[in-house]
């Protein structure tokens, strides 16, 4: 059985309230700078990509129009799950977080964009930007911290379904944007809770599923049935792209928040949180990748997730400049900058989904809602 390793000392034990307020009006300093400069040049590069991913899209499903020959098979998916993958990372998260609403253009606005994924544009801003990077890490508050499916934290209760874990995180993995779709229901809790019969939620539901069929007739239908005799090829090859969007962007997502040296909250660890408090959680929740600007891109700059938790909505390729003022941050402050390579981030993940799909070994531990709330409630602030 595998040893659950009890929880470093406190990680922010030497730093005073004072300390934090002061450490928050440095990283609001840096976010005023780029605010101050953002324009154009933020403009022309969210267009240039957009136009690259529709260009890339497009002729990937034209050589797909052949996909009954193997090397068109091969080129037309590489390009088409290449293009999903900058649709939605990109492009998609990065417009719904408002990154661009001030360019004032109404094709390219958070509250007009919808995306290339079964969940809709309006759910997903629900879960992700209003409840996700509010209660970033905070157990129970923050969904996207196992996706309701996964214990993700020694400290909670073990129950024998957490066997399967490793399992339902591969299938959600391989099926992500559904798993997305659900979890912007909170379909568990609302099943649960009787919920489901509700006015709201049936008018949600019919949302994704209206959002459903026709990214199934777009991808499964109406692309196969224009490739003709290779209406089998192409819609084999329509699904290999969306798996590989799918594994892509669940493996990014896992890396921001699931590896070792990443923090969770219990949820009075977050009452009367001030600005300060709520900066250094989201340094202490989250982790980056590191890796190359084509990594970067193809992750919707989400390689630096520390730096997009604190600005969610700033332009994504600002993250990568400023990331060397936040990691300075960090080390003036000693506080741990959680970065890797993507293999090594993932396997991080991984092992501690699987860890954690075990009971603890020795002693019993507190539960989430007996332990004293740690981290920031701990450090006396």
């Amino acid at each position: 059985m595998t040893v659950i390793q009890h929880k470093p000392v406190n990680p922010i034990a030497h730093l005073s309230a004072e300390d934090i307020e002061i450490l928050g009006k440095e990283l609001d300093a840096i976010r005023d700078r780029v605010l101050a400069e953002r324009g154009e040049s933020d403009a022309a590069y969210i267009r240039k990509v957009i136009k690259t991913q529709r260009t890339l899209e497009m002729s990937s499903r034209a050589v797909l129009l052949f996909s009954l020959f193997p090397p068109a098979w091969v080129v037309g998916t590489a390009g088409l799950a290449v293009a999903k993958i900058l649709e939605n990372m990109e492009i998609g998260h990065n417009i719904l977080h408002g990154q661009y609403d001030f360019m004032r253009d109404p094709k390219i606005h958070s509250t007009t964009w919808e995306w290339d994924h079964v969940s809709p544009a309006e759910q997903w801003k629900h879960s992700h930007n209003q409840l996700h990077h509010t209660y970033t890490n905070v157990l129970g508050k923050d969904n996207d911290l196992g996706y309701g499916i996964m214990r993700v934290d020694e400290d909670q209760k073990w129950y024998p379904m957490h066997l399967g874990q490793p399992l339902w995180n591969f299938l959600n993995a391989c099926f992500f944007e559904y798993g997305i779709a659900a979890y912007d229901l909170e379909l568990g809790r609302n099943l649960r809770k009787g919920r489901h019969k509700t006015p709201e939620f049936r008018a949600r539901l019919r949302g994704v599923g209206r959002k459903i069929r026709r990214q199934v007739l777009k991808d499964y239908v109406i692309h196969p049935l224009l490739s003709g005799p290779s209406f089998l090829s192409t819609l084999a090859a329509t699904f290999t792209a969306n798996l590989i969007r799918n594994l892509w962007s669940h493996s990014v997502i896992m890396c921001g928040h699931f590896p070792n040296g990443v923090e969770t909250f219990s949820k009075t660890s977050i009452e009367g949180e001030t600005r300060g408090e709520w900066y250094l959680r989201q340094m202490l929740g989250s982790a980056n990748i590191s890796g190359s600007r084509l990594m970067h891109v193809m992750t919707g700059n989400l390689s630096f997730q520390i730096e997009h938790h604190l600005f969610p909505d700033l332009p994504s390729k600002r993250y990568q400049e400023i990331a060397p003022q936040v990691r300075a941050l960090f080390d003036r402050y000693g506080l741990s900058y959680t970065t890797g390579p993507l293999p090594k981030q993932v396997a991080s993940a991984w092992w501690k989904v699987i860890r954690l799909s075990l009971p603890n070994r020795g002693a019993a531990r507190p539960t989430t809602d007996e332990r004293p709330a740690r981290a920031l409630a701990t450090s006396g602030v």
